[in-house]
Order: C-alpha cells, then structure tokens, then sequence
C-alpha cells in the first residue's frame, strides 16, 4: 500500500503563492488517482483538486484559475501549487491516493494565509 507525507506548508501572506508536495513510498504514484482535500476549522473537509490516473485534473470551483495539480511521476510527487491565496484558504491540506477502491491519505500540511 502507497504511503504518503505532504510537504510544503506554512504562513503566507494574502495574495501570495505556496507550493505543496505530495511525495509516496511503496508504490508508484502514477497507478492512483490522487487528490487533494483541505478542512478548514468549523468547516467539512472539501476536495480541492483531483487528478486520475487517465484523465484531466479537475478543480473545485472556489479553487478554479488559482490552483494548479500536478504529476511528477519520476519524483513519485504530486504538487498543488496555490497561488493569490486569501485568508478563506487557510486550512490542513491533505493528499489522498485511490486505487481499486482503497485509499491512503497523509497526515497534512498546515497552510494560514495571514497579513
């Protein structure tokens, strides 16, 4: 089973930019369907972006012309690059894995947009 730990979080001001990893151990990333989700204090976890093994990424609509998911199969690493962030994005971003209906998710990465 696929082993996942994010990276890449931290304190970024509003209209600023972070980049998010995803790295996975014990099998290759690129046979999952691999998303990530944020969950925000007070909130329901939500999906921020997906993309599957065969198909276009997809992206919620709240993250849509800001969010970039990506593949780097070489490096087993999938990145969320978050850009013109604002204080609404602040929450734990989290990856997840799937593959014939099992998933494995990471522990998360802490990202506060913050002046």
């Amino acid at each position: 089973q696929v082993q996942l730990v994010e990276s890449g979080g931290g304190l970024v001001q509003p209209g600023g930019s972070l980049r998010l990893s995803c790295v996975a151990s014990g099998s290759a990333l690129d046979l999952y369907s691999v998303a990530w989700h944020r969950h925000a204090p007070g909130k329901e976890r939500e999906v921020v972006a997906a993309i599957p093994v065969h198909s276009e990424a997809h992206y919620s609509d709240f993250v849509k012309g800001r969010f970039t998911i990506s593949r780097d199969n070489a490096k087993n690493t999938v990145y969320l690059q978050l850009r013109r962030l604002n204080f609404e994005d602040t929450a734990v971003y989290t990856c997840s894995a799937c593959a014939s209906g099992h998933c494995s998710w990471g522990l998360g990465q802490q990202v506060t947009v913050s002046s």
